[in-house]
């Protein structure tokens, strides 16, 4: 037998896990009997309703004790963010910082809220917004802001496409004026269209205020097209509201190469004394570390060039009330860093998907309100502030990871702080 016959036969036997074929077949087949139970769906939530999904559900009051903190939780506080609601989820809530930050719109020493049940990772960030507030703080920029829904348009021939195109074009103004109906603070700023044989993607673009935007301009560009079937002489066979072209809650080279959201970027400069106090290492070698992970970065396939910007990203979109899964398109982007001949280290991050609001969504829960409140970044006229605190961030973290990967601390730290967990 084989090399590759026989690993082939042992990654068979683990997948049957000592069950025959046989066995294995009739456990895969569909089962058509009844469900234990039936569960409604509730859009209107209450404590009331999830006692009622606990008896349905035969959940205990030892569970249900601890979803709903004993009776203590009011789930109708959570209205409009949630539907089937039947308790609470808690997680560890830690800070970094302070942050400061140098920006157009973020100016100031930042506490980082950070809810993650990882550990080792809020020490991480926190040696690195100590780094960068040492070194007096790092220059962030909002460089340009715009989110996409894209409705795709089926018609006869290709020929029809085209016409539509050039209608549409044309109506751009009219299509900015029904937006306006549908939102005081999203605006219709640009219209795209790509032909594909008979079908075309119309990818409408927005600004949304201090708003991360999805719902926003769902809303407007469903309008749109309303007034688009109503209206237009040329009609489409079929219409979607989405057509998968956005790259909505996506990491895809179209949002890396333009922006969805917000595109940041955020940089500093560290003396060779900062960094050797506070991570450990020397510029240099952190230069020939991110020169070997920016190669492996490349031929692994990733898109862009960074370590591990989803791990801040979640920790601070889930403490602020930010939609968690946008985090897949947030967390692209690049980073770098030179040493200089002075001797000091040069680091930047670039990132063109920030997805984050300061109103809207989940800000308003009253943790995330809090945290918000705590960074002094909640409400009206935030956003692109919490944008560029995003970006230090995420610079802060690279920074850290960098440096305990070239000095090979990596491990040591995970070790030190992951293995010291309270005894079950």
């Amino acid at each position: 037998m084989s090399g590759k016959r026989g690993l082939t036969h042992n990654h068979a036997n683990r997948i049957l896990d000592g069950s025959s074929m046989e066995e294995a077949a009739a456990r895969l087949l569909p089962d058509l009997s009844a469900p234990s139970c039936e569960l409604p769906s509730w859009g209107k939530i209450s404590n009331e309703r999830a006692y009622k999904a606990f008896g349905k559900l035969n959940i205990s009051r030892e569970i249900s004790n601890v979803l709903l903190d004993g009776e203590k939780e009011d789930l109708t506080t959570y209205q409009g963010n949630i539907e089937n609601a039947i308790g609470l989820l808690k997680m560890p809530l830690g800070v970094a910082g302070p942050l400061r930050i140098n920006g157009l719109s973020a100016k100031g020493d930042f506490p980082i809220p950070l809810a993650t049940t990882e550990a080792a990772l809020v020490a991480s960030y926190h040696r690195g917004c100590r780094t960068i507030t040492a070194a007096g703080g790092c220059s962030a920029i909002v460089l340009n802001e715009s989110i996409s829904r894209a409705p795709a348009f089926i018609f006869e021939s290709s020929t029809d496409a085209c016409r539509f195109v050039v209608w549409a074009v044309d109506h751009f103004e009219s299509f900015q004026k029904i937006a306006t109906t549908t939102t005081a603070h999203g605006k219709l700023i640009d219209l795209g269209c790509t032909v594909e044989g008979n079908h075309v993607y119309a990818n409408f673009e927005y600004t949304t205020g201090d708003a991360s935007g999805q719902n926003m301009v769902t809303l407007a560009t469903q309008a749109i097209c309303d007034e688009i079937i109503a209206t237009c002489p040329v009609k489409p066979t079929r219409h979607y509201i989405e057509s998968n072209l956005s790259g909505d809650k996506k990491a895809s080279s179209r949002a890396f190469s333009s922006a969805r959201g917000k595109k940041v970027t955020a940089e500093v400069k560290l003396p060779q004394e900062i960094v050797r106090k506070f991570l450990q290492t020397t510029p240099r070698d952190m230069e020939d570390y991110w020169k070997i992970s920016a190669i492996g970065g490349v031929l692994s396939g990733t898109i862009g060039i960074q370590g591990h910007f989803a791990n801040g990203l979640t920790a601070l979109y889930l403490a602020t009330g930010q939609d968690a899964a946008c985090v897949a398109e947030s967390a692209t982007g690049i980073t770098r860093f030179e040493a200089l001949e002075d001797g000091s280290l040069y680091a930047s991050v670039t990132l063109p998907g920030i997805m984050v609001g300061t109103v809207g969504g989940g800000t308003s829960l009253p943790t995330q309100q809090a945290c918000l409140k705590m960074m002094g970044l909640a409400g009206n006229g935030k956003s692109r502030a919490l944008a560029e605190v995003c970006a230090g961030l995420l610079l802060a973290g690279e920074l850290s990871i960098i440096a305990a990967l070239s000095a090979g601390h990596f491990s040591r730290a995970h070790r030190k702080l992951a293995r010291t967990r309270k005894p079950s």
